[in-house]
């Protein structure tokens, strides 16, 4: 599969050939579905509590006598159906994250690429670094290439002056090719992979 190479500066730089058993799968919304999903529950802190009716604080004594008040049966003041007692099934600490296999996940990044292809969406770059670290200079190429949301995938590492230049400008994602995921990949309009990153990645999805 034949893909034109461009630079920043949106001139051509000849093509490159990418590999159409990572580039070229079809589109599965169920497999990217269950990947986005895997990946925000790793997210989640899992912190949220409530008391139960063991950790109210309140006296055990039963309130009044079983028999002979006219009341319901009461034995606690910490009871659920009290005003101040415990919360019955209430959220507690966990872990909301869940296992995926590897071959899965693989299948995801493998599929999230092919999905940005068939939009044509994906844009190959001959490299991304620059020579300072310049924010407006920078705007104004994403502007002219068309560039509103994006992210953008280098190679092993993102150079240094252009990380820099690009962290204020808004919508604009920066990751190295091992930090390349579904979800970021999805959230964004646009895909640019640097020929280092497609070379990576191919080696990485084989």
């Amino acid at each position: 599969m034949k893909c034109p190479v461009t630079t920043l500066e949106n001139k051509k730089a000849g093509e490159i050939d990418l590999d159409e058993t990572i580039f070229g799968l079809q589109p599965r919304r169920d497999i990217l579905s269950r990947i986005v999903n895997w990946q925000l529950a790793k997210r989640r802190a899992g912190t949220h509590k409530v008391k139960t009716r063991g950790e109210v604080k309140g006296s055990t004594r039963k309130l009044f006598r079983q028999k002979g008040t006219g009341n319901a049966r009461m034995g606690s003041a910490r009871t659920t159906q009290r005003r101040g007692g415990g919360t019955v099934f209430g959220p507690v600490v966990r872990d909301h994250s869940h296992n995926l296999t590897k071959k899965v996940r693989k299948l995801g990044l493998k599929t999230a690429l092919s999905a940005k292809v068939a939009e044509g969406k994906l844009i190959i770059v001959e490299d991304v670094a620059m020579k300072e670290p310049k924010t407006g200079d920078l705007a104004k190429k994403f502007a002219a290439l068309g560039w509103s949301s994006v992210l953008i995938i280098d190679g092993a590492a993102v150079d240094g002056s252009f990380a820099q230049a690009v962290r204020n400008i808004p919508l604009v994602d920066v990751l190295p090719q091992q930090g390349a995921n579904v979800y970021d990949i999805l959230r964004r309009d646009t895909l640019v992979l640097t020929k280092g990153a497609v070379e990576a990645l191919e080696a990485r999805l084989k």
